[in-house]
């Protein structure tokens, strides 16, 4: 005996028109349901949700931390906001260290080489579960994005650890970086196709070395249509940039190095000359990120709010199966409550450094403003509901995933230290809110920011010591932290 309903025996589910006529009666027995209907109907959901004295009450200037950065970047209509985020996160840095009015780094340059790593990951996944069903939980959720957009700052962090960095002047965008989605679904199909040919040599008694061989020839296929795609990014470029204080004393000041370059007005050893200029000729990527980053990505770490039964804090969390280069970081987190996931938050802005961070970006927002905030976006007012699950809830049941990262530049501090509103750089170009800076409310961010990224210097000892134990492995089917699809 099941207290389960039987699909099949459903002779009073059916919807019959008497309820419907009793629902249709209930709506326009209310005023404010009509008004509501019409506001909606005319103007949509959101423009018709949004309330006024929230948007007063959420000032947008004047944060008592704010890091100063470059242009607002674009990731136009591709899943490239992990990579954006991370760029931007590193740049601010870049500009500071070099007295730059701005600087973009090349996001096409990742995006090149994360289709290209994604894929042998894909194939390599493949090969690992060779005796898997294609209809078992795993192998679908392998096979359910080979080499799509999207991802996680430890992806970002393998990819620059192991093809380095270039300006963006060095590799600009492409038809196909702007747009990803027929480039990427016809690469997809192809990696599909891929991995059925291994299957059914390997059901025919093919062993894995040859079939490691067979990956091998592969890939030179998928190097071709990223690189028709792309294009071939740089082996060496060159780069001439200015320093602000670009005058006839400037090469007579050291640099935020220490260097003395330019006071002799020859090319030093740093690339700098008189007058405070930049120039390199044929650097490599990976030279260009060790001479000109100077961060060690190593050095960062992910932490996590998932306050579910299943994910008690204090733990560390490592996703199986998941990545972009085969041998690269592991996508792990410590999972923290909210008060020491927002004090290390809090404290690597303290230390000038801005904070990758993943949330989920649909609930209670507005593109156009540029704001998060549920006092805002008043949805519940306008249906006359109210939406009453909690974090953990919500991320068991699919409801708030991380589908976006962005970068923490601000935060606002009250007369008691408190956060109550948290300055955004977004990579949806300067169109969308206020020149493409969005503000969430304090409470926003406790509901809806999942993941952050966060130096191991400001993290306090009892979250350094998380990651010195044995992780908990997650099967990417888990809700701690599914997969960043990148809005």
């Amino acid at each position: 005996m099941t207290d389960t309903v039987n699909a099949t025996d459903n002779a009073g589910a059916a919807l019959t028109a008497a309820a419907l006529d009793s629902y249709s009666s209930d709506f326009n027995a209310s005023r404010a349901n009509r008004v509501a209907a019409t506001a909606a109907t005319s103007t949509g959901v959101l423009r018709a949700a949004t309330d006024y004295r929230g948007l007063r009450a959420l000032p947008r200037d004047d944060f008592s931390i704010e890091l100063k950065q470059g242009s607002v970047t674009a990731q136009e209509r591709s899943g490239r906001c992990w990579m954006f985020a991370g760029l931007n996160t590193l740049r601010h840095d870049v500009i500071r260290r070099w007295d730059l009015d701005d600087f973009e780094f090349s996001e096409t340059y990742l995006f090149f080489y994360d289709k290209i790593e994604k894929s042998n990951f894909y194939l390599d996944q493949v090969l690992a579960t060779l005796d898997e069903p294609t209809d078992s939980r795993l192998f679908q959720a392998i096979n359910d994005y080979p080499a799509d957009d999207g991802g996680w700052w430890q992806m970002f962090a393998s990819l620059a650890g192991k093809y380095g960095l270039v300006p963006k002047s060095a590799y600009p965008e492409t038809a196909n970086s702007r747009d990803s989605d027929a480039f990427t679904q016809y690469l997809n199909a192809k990696l599909r196709e891929f991995a059925l040919e291994l299957r059914t040599r390997h059901a025919a008694g093919e062993g894995v070395d040859a079939l490691r061989a067979r990956v091998r020839e592969r890939m030179d296929d998928v190097y071709r249509i990223v690189a028709v795609a792309l294009g071939e990014p740089p082996r060496t470029f060159d780069w001439t940039a200015r320093r602000k204080d670009d005058d006839d004393d400037a090469g007579d000041r050291k640099t935020a190095e220490g260097s003395d370059a330019g006071k002799t007005g020859k090319k030093a050893d740093d690339g700098f000359v008189k007058g405070g200029l930049i120039s390199e000729h044929g650097i490599t990527p990976l030279d260009f990120y060790a001479k000109y980053v100077k961060q060690d990505l190593d050095d960062y770490v992910g932490v996590v709010n998932a306050p579910m039964a299943r994910t008690p804090f204090g733990r560390l969390y490592r996703l199986a199966h998941t990545g972009n280069v085969v041998g690269g970081h592991p996508i792990e987190f410590a999972n923290v409550g909210m008060d020491v996931f927002k004090k290390a938050v809090i404290d690597q802005l303290k230390s000038g450094r801005p904070v990758w961070f993943a949330c989920d970006c649909d609930q209670f927002s507005l593109r156009g403003e540029g704001v998060f905030s549920r006092d805002v976006v008043r949805v519940e007012d306008l249906f006359g509901i109210e939406y009453t699950m909690g974090k953990g809830d919500r991320l068991e049941y699919g409801v708030s995933p991380s589908n976006h990262a962005m970068t923490l530049i601000g935060v606002n501090l009250d007369a008691d230290g408190r956060p109550n509103r948290w300055k955004i750089e977004n990579s949806w170009g300067k169109d969308a809110g206020r020149d493409g800076y969005f503000v969430a409310s304090d409470a926003w961010f406790d509901e809806y920011v999942n993941e952050a990224t966060i130096h191991t210097d400001v993290l306090d000892e009892p979250v350094r010591a998380v990651f010195a134990t044995e992780p908990v492995m997650v099967q990417p089917w888990e809700p701690i932290s599914r997969a960043t699809r990148c809005a």
